[in-house]
């Protein structure tokens, strides 16, 4: 109950205190009370030295101090509020400060500077001291030069004027909630850290302290990390060197952010083998808490990542990608993760895309997050007009990411077919990726049908295969027999194109004369790869002859089978004929021999 301070007895009426006391005495004129400068610890009590005997017992977190009333009252115009009764044990007067800002350790020091002991003040105490004399109210109104103006003028005049002294009071404000944030301090150390740093990126002085500066702030709790960072972009013009500290802070508090993902690469052929490393990355001792942590972290960071695109590395944002999912954070923010990605996506490589998809799903990448991240970057690149060298990069990326994905058994061919159709026909300056990617497919799925194998082979423009890649799909039992004369005859047909532009005359004859000797080397090295098509093609066309030969001569081989035996049967029927003609009386022999000359006849052409 906050009642007016009990009135002071006669004897004590007159008592002074004084900042510094000399001999460590309280001189009161009426009535001399010595009291000891020492104070006492015997487990959870704390207690003053002195014969005269103390009448207020105030316990902080568990600790008891038994004190004496007035120096409280003196300066604390919390206490001097008050209305105080007595203990039944030791008949003084009982104080319990719930919620004590800096524990008991501050309440000492506290009790020191009511005293009129000397007080130290640094910045690892300077905040918790701060937000204690506040809860007390030790303003200049109860007593001057009170604690709340000391501390205040050693906040601003020497704390925030060094950078490390102003992370050592933002760290101690970690356990000041919400004491520090009303008070300002926290707003107050984030913008003079964003100050100096502002300071030292546009006068050049970061890059000596940069380790060191970096070290420090990743030690912020993440509210406090966010605060700053906030501050740094509202001043700073370098976002780069904001996303270095968001980098940095992430490797320090996120589990996992820092590892490489080799995919199907780093594991053996078998189907059950292939899981990624990442799913055993999770702490299981830290449980739910943990996990909670984890995402709090991702969902803060993502929310102040800087908006220019070069200032964070697309792995960074592939990376926080994987742990957003593998975390199950917002879909909102694995959306904006994903467009970042995008935008950024020829500065990537495979590793970074292989994303693993979730234990419910049968295959082993998530492949719909990676063609949204190539959608994104297709429909920035058709907004960017300027910038149009990002597909040749993209579509090697593609070509490996699908050489990757298509060792995986258990990867439908649709999904396949849809990845390698979402880059536009002009991406590709060569489909050399292109076909190996195929031809890991068609490996790794021998029991695909024709019609499917022919499907995936017509992705594939045979034009832009380059000689080693047409040589070894000509022999490739795995492809179509289509798409092997197909890539047999667009070679051909391109070879004698090239030839026939060199060999006709064009341009200034001065510069045909200085040409001339490279250009009949290249003449010749096509007519040499000409020839090695035209034997292949030569094969070819011997070894379908023999098979339709041997088909013939099998068709063959069956007719003459059935023929015979027509052969045979007639016979039968001819000389069963015949033995019946004969038996016949002889007085009918001029009638019956124009039919037996027929019968004869008849024979003869079937026996010829």
């Amino acid at each position: 109950m906050s009642l007016n301070p009990p009135q002071i007895p006669e004897a004590e009426a007159d008592y002074e205190g004084s900042d510094e006391l000399q001999d460590q005495r309280i001189v009161v004129p009426t009535k001399h009370i010595t009291i000891a400068g020492s104070f006492e610890k015997k487990q959870h009590s704390w207690f003053i030295n002195s014969h005269v005997p103390t009448d207020l017992t105030i316990q902080v977190q568990g600790i008891t101090f038994d004190v004496h009333k007035y120096p409280l009252v003196s300066k604390c115009g919390y206490v001097g509020r008050l209305e105080f009764h007595p203990s039944p044990s030791n008949f003084g007067y009982d104080l319990k400060l719930e919620n004590f800002p800096g524990g008991s350790e501050t309440f000492e020091i506290i009790l020191k500077f009511c005293y009129g002991l000397p007080v130290d003040l640094n910045p690892n105490n300077i905040a918790p001291l701060r937000c204690a004399s506040e809860f007390l109210e030790m303003t200049e109104e109860v007593q001057d030069g009170n604690l709340i103006s000391k501390t205040e003028a050693f906040l601003t005049l020497v704390v925030l004027s060094s950078r490390k002294d102003t992370i050592a009071v933002l760290k101690s404000c970690e356990t000041l909630s919400p004491w520090a944030e009303n008070l300002q301090i926290v707003r107050r150390c984030c913008d003079s850290i964003a100050w100096k740093a502002s300071r030292e990126n546009a006068i050049g002085d970061a890059d000596g302290q940069e380790g060191w500066w970096l070290n420090q702030v990743s030690t912020f709790r993440i509210d406090h990390f966010m605060r700053t960072i906030a501050a740094i972009k509202a001043k700073s013009n370098r976002p780069e060197f904001v996303g270095k500290c968001i980098v940095h802070y992430a490797e320090r508090w996120l589990t996992g952010v820092d590892m490489e993902f080799e995919g199907l690469r780093g594991y053996g052929l078998g189907k059950n083998d292939m899981q990624f490393s990442v799913l055993n990355r999770r702490k299981e001792d830290g449980g739910y808490e943990y996990r909670k942590e984890q995402k709090a972290i991702i969902e803060s960071i993502v929310s102040i990542l800087p908006p220019q695109n070069k200032a964070l590395p697309c792995k960074f944002l592939l990376r926080m990608l994987k742990l957003a999912m593998l975390y199950s954070a917002s879909p909102a923010l694995i959306s904006e993760l994903e467009k970042r990605a995008g935008m950024m996506l020829e500065d990537a490589n495979v590793n970074d895309l292989l994303i693993p998809s979730s234990p419910e799903e049968c295959t082993m990448h998530d492949i719909e997050v990676v063609q949204r991240i190539v959608e994104y970057f297709l429909m920035h690149e058709q907004q960017d007009q300027q910038q149009k060298t990002g597909k040749i990069a993209v579509s090697k990326l593609l070509d490996n990411y699908l050489s990757e994905i298509a060792g995986d058994p258990k990867l439908s061919i649709t999904k396949f077919h849809v990845m390698a159709e979402l880059l536009p026909e002009n991406a590709r300056t060569c489909d050399d990726g292109l076909y190996r990617a195929i031809d890991t497919y068609l490996k790794t799925h021998p029991t695909l049908p024709e019609h499917d194998r022919r499907r995936l082979c017509r992705i594939m423009n045979c034009d832009k295969l380059s000689l080693d890649a047409c040589m070894h799909a000509a022999q490739n039992d795995r492809l179509p027999m289509r798409t092997i004369v197909q890539v047999l005859f667009s070679e051909q047909v391109k070879m004698r194109t090239v030839m026939q532009g060199k060999e006709s005359p064009s341009g200034d004859n001065s510069e045909q004369e200085g040409n001339h000797s490279s250009t009949d080397a290249e003449i010749k090295n096509l007519k040499a790869e000409l020839e090695k098509v035209k034997i292949k093609m030569a094969e070819l066309q011997r070894d379908y002859s023999e098979l339709q030969h041997e088909y013939e001569r099998i068709i063959r081989n069956k007719q003459k089978n059935v023929s015979g035996w027509s052969l045979g049967w007639r016979k039968i029927k001819n000389s069963f004929h015949t033995k019946v003609e004969e038996n016949e009386p002889r007085n009918n022999q001029q009638r019956t021999n124009p039919s037996r000359r027929r019968t004869t006849s008849i024979q003869r052409s079937s026996m010829s």
